[in-house]
This record gives C-alpha cells, sequence and structure tokens, in this order.
C-alpha cells in the first residue's frame, strides 16, 4: 500500500528540539516526509501539529474495511448492463468484433444483463454503402447467443474519437462493463491510452 507524503513546515535554522527529535525517530523508513522552509514563519516550531501526525500515520496504514472490498468484488460480478462499441469497417465483421460480440452474449447470459450496443464510424451514414448489412451481421451474431433483443446506438460522423465516445455512452447509461477486442486497438479505432481517462466503468479487452 503506497503511503502519503505529508507536508511539514519547519524554520530555516535546524533547532535540536527534544520533541522534533522525537518526531523523526517514530516515524518507520516507510514513511515519506517532505520538508519545507518558510521564512515568514515563527523560530518557534509549532508543535500542536505533532498529534495530528501521528494520526494521519495511523489511518495510512489501515486496512481496506470488509465492507469495502466486497463493494470492489460486487462491481466485477453484479453486471446486469453491458456495452458491446463496434468500431469495425467490415460488413460481416472481424473475427476480433465476432469474438467481441460472443463475448457479450455469454457474458450477458451468464448475468442475466441487458446489452447495448454502439456502432461508432467518424464517416457519415451516406458514405456507408454496407452500413445496414453491418447492422444486420450485429443482429445475427447476437441471435446466435440467444440476443433477439438489444439497445442499438449510431454514433457516425461526429468527428470525435471512439474512446471518447465509449466513454461517453457507457456514463451516461451508467454501464457496468464495456467489451473490446483487441484487434480495435490494434487497428487504432481505440487509443489504448485513453481507456482509462474515458470510460468510468470495467472493460475486458478480449486478446486474438
Amino acid at each position: 500500500m503506497a503511503f502519503a507524503h505529508y507536508m511539514l513546515a519547519v524554520p530555516v535554522k535546524p533547532l535540536n528540539h527534544p520533541k522534533i527529535s522525537a518526531l523523526k525517530s517514530s516515524f518507520s523508513h516507510s514513511h515519506s516526509l517532505c520538508f519545507a522552509s518558510s521564512s515568514h514563519r515563527s523560530k518557534s516550531p509549532n508543535l500542536s501539529i505533532l498529534p495530528t501526525f501521528r494520526k494521519i500515520g495511523h489511518k495510512a496504514k489501515s486496512k481496506p474495511q470488509e465492507s469495502e472490498v466486497n463493494l470492489a468484488a460486487d462491481a466485477f460480478t453484479n453486471f446486469k448492463h453491458l456495452l458491446l462499441p463496434i468500431t469495425d469497417r467490415k460488413p460481416y465483421l472481424s473475427e476480433g468484433t465476432r469474438q467481441a460480440v460472443a463475448t457479450t452474449a455469454a457474458l450477458a447470459k451468464k448475468y442475466g444483463a441487458d446489452i447495448t450496443v454502439v456502432v461508432i464510424d467518424e464517416r457519415q451514414k451516406e458514405s456507408l454503402p454496407e452500413h445496414e448489412t453491418q447492422l444486420s451481421s450485429i443482429r445475427w451474431h447476437l441471435s446466435e447467443g440467444g440476443f433477439e433483443e438489444f439497445k442499438l446506438l449510431e454514433r457516425l460522423g461526429e468527428g470525435n474519437k471512439s474512446t471518447a465516445i465509449i466513454g461517453e455512452v457507457a456514463d451516461d447509461l451508467n454501464l457496468d462493463l464495456v467489451v473490446i477486442s483487441m484487434e480495435a486497438i490494434h487497428s487504432k479505432h481505440v487509443d489504448a491510452n485513453l481507456l482509462a481517462e474515458f470510460i468510468p466503468c470495467p472493460v475486458v479487452l478480449l486478446p486474438l
């Protein structure tokens, strides 16, 4: 566990005060104390801060509460609404996209969750002659996984990064999990470096 870095203001001239020496010796090497000097402070150190340091240090060492651990575990098991982003350009879907569709369907069936599909393309719908074919492919593959009903969103020609759009949809719909194939990252359709910044829920990255 990382410990907090505490800021302690001390006088410019070192003082051999017995309580200051006791403070230095009471902290183990695992604590990192950052000292800052200031010419505007009194030459006499403010010793009333010592109990505060001891109290904060004790909290930094404390273990996570059991309820916090259970809450984190529940976040990875209680999936009620899954997001399947489609950034694939192929009308009959690539291997990575088909894998993501099958995985999303399997997870949704396991947890009794709903599925939202968001189709993302930087081009306008009018310039996508095989767009309807792609939508039919998505419906077919989800039906193969046992899902005839799902929510379909189209975010076309907006000029935004796909990762930002995925994060926006996940946030707006308060989704629990995003399933993405690594193929989307390798093809540069999704920026892996931005996933943590834009996506507010757990993400499953499927290897090829």
